[in-house]
């Protein structure tokens, strides 16, 4: 990979956007600032005493630096895919390689000059507030929207919408309805995906054609799945062929939400979905039932323990660091997901031995959760072998968690990371304990956020105002809910409530 210098490339992560050096080294000066780390770096021993001072001083903050000088004239250090980098200056890549590769990493900040944003397999729908890599369309959709059936209201006197197809009524609904969160946005597209799948997999289509009687039959097709032998059944996704009762209900949710503000703007003449959501079994609210008791997860946080243990292996640190940090701050899957857009989440690890992680919740709401020390060690740990300073400061821009192809790690790899511990340790259990070993296989990363949830609520009893701002519910009730599933406790509160009735009399 060589790239000329000549390049111009735009940082557009400061106000106003600031167009970069053209020399290499420049931009690496540049981008260690910018980024919070070390980009490219070269050693010599006359460098380290003149930044360091002393030869003690510059073994213990570049150790793997002065054995190597031992023996080289020269060293370097360099960041690739997410960690630090520190070689002979023979095996080097050369600053070059190094900054364009960085620049690649981070395409969504930097643009180089003329690069047109990619359209080749989805569009992205204009005017929301989400970055536009969440709001993208696939194609197949759009060009299968791009068309109106028979409820479509055809006079613009009454169509308040004034969308002529179903694409544009489409776009109108996710703009008010779900772009304020990349997450909500995510599962709108997710449900409407699936409803255009099994339309096209029955010869329906479009959306606005759909009768009654096509919805009701979608309805039965979530509760029982067909196995069809058509060919898009066969490229349908894993999860419409076993859907909880929760999923089916948001599933209907979605494409009743649709259908009603698709009716409510005039864009319909009739409403074929009214009605639809009523009497599901979501209605009854939240009751958390997926629980790994204690005992297994102490098992679990052993063996990822023991598979880092003192030594420099990267990715059995990352994957400690991973458990530990959904095990003991109850954020989820998608709020632990690397956001170029925000730059988050966010570590704050301070000498004291605290932490404070930073994320983006539902309704692209910020929460701040502080981390036991239990949990900041293995961080640290996975920073120091990552090449990072073990402690965080305001500059760094680095992602939590380095992936191999994209330099960060997205939600697909921290749910594999994850399960692929709990299936370790149920299969190291298996033959003493096969009724846990099934549990940890069915078990999934959001049984963690359970699990801390219910240590909060029922075994430390923490104020529900303290744990509801903690795990980021929107409502308190869904916090009180984790309390409900402990009968032993209600029935101690009830005890402590009623102590000295043998004392009262009636009157």
């Amino acid at each position: 990979m060589n790239t000329p210098s000549v390049e111009r490339w735009l940082d557009q992560g400061v106000t106003p956007p600031h167009w970069l050096a053209d020399s290499s080294v420049a931009r690496a000066t540049y981008l260690t600032e910018a980024l919070g780390h070390v980009v490219y770096e070269r050693w010599t021993w006359q460098r380290l005493l003149k930044i360091h001072g002393t030869l003690a001083d510059a073994r213990r903050a570049k150790p793997k630096v002065c054995r190597l000088l031992m023996d080289q004239a020269a060293v370097v250090e360099f960041w690739q895919r997410g960690s630090m980098h520190t070689v002979p200056e023979t095996e080097a890549p050369s600053v070059e390689q190094v900054v364009f590769a960085v620049l690649k990493t981070h395409r969504r900040r930097f643009k180089k000059e003329g690069d047109a944003p990619s359209g080749a397999t989805e569009i992205s729908i204009a005017g929301s507030n989400i970055d536009a890599a969440d709001r993208s369309i696939p194609l197949a959709l759009v060009s299968w929207l791009e068309r109106c059936g028979r409820l479509q209201n055809p006079h613009p006197q009454t169509n308040a919408l004034g969308a002529g197809d179903d694409f544009n009524a489409m776009a109108a609904f996710l703009r008010e309805k779900a772009s304020r969160s990349r997450h909500t946005w995510r599962a709108y597209m997710a449900e409407l995906e699936r409803l255009y799948r099994w339309c096209v997999t029955h010869g329906l289509g479009p959306f606005s054609d759909l009768t009654r009687q096509d919805l009701l039959r979608y309805k039965v097709s979530l509760q029982r799945p067909s196995l069809d032998a058509s060919e898009e059944a066969a490229t349908a996704k894993p999860a419409d062929s076993c859907l909880s009762d929760k999923s089916q209900a948001r599933a209907v949710a979605v494409l009743a939400s649709l259908f009603q503000y698709w009716h409510s703007t005039g864009y319909l003449q009739s409403n074929p979905a009214a009605g639809l959501t009523g009497g599901t079994r979501a209605q009854a609210g939240f009751a958390p039932t997926r629980f790994v008791p204690v005992l297994l997860l102490k098992q679990c946080d052993a063996w990822v323990a023991g598979k880092a243990g003192s030594g420099d292996d990267l990715n059995a640190h990352r994957q400690a660091a991973i458990w530990f940090l959904f095990r003991f701050s109850g954020a989820r899957l998608a709020e632990l997901a690397w956001d170029p857009s925000t730059r988050l989440p966010r570590l704050e690890l301070d000498e004291g031995g605290t932490g404070l992680l930073m994320v983006q919740g539902k309704g692209a709401k910020p929460r701040a959760i502080p981390l036991p020390r239990v949990c900041s060690e293995p961080l640290k740990a996975y920073r120091v072998v990552r090449g990072l300073s073990a402690h965080t400061h305001s500059q760094e821009q680095v992602p939590l968690f380095h992936g191999r192809k994209r330099g960060y790690l997205g939600a697909t790899g921290l749910y594999k990371e994850v399960k692929s511990i709990l299936l370790s340790v149920a299969s190291d259990i298996e033959g003493t304990d096969a009724t846990g070993a099934q549990l940890l296989r069915g078990a999934s990363p959001h049984w963690l956020r359970h699990a801390y949830a219910r240590t909060l609520v029922v075994d430390k009893r923490v104020p529900l105002p303290a744990a509801q701002a903690l795990l980021g519910h929107a409502s308190v009730q869904t916090t009180a809910a984790y309390a409900k599933t402990d009968l032993t406790q209600l029935r101690e509160f009830v005890e402590v409530g009623f102590d000295n009735a043998d004392t009262m009399h009636c009157r």
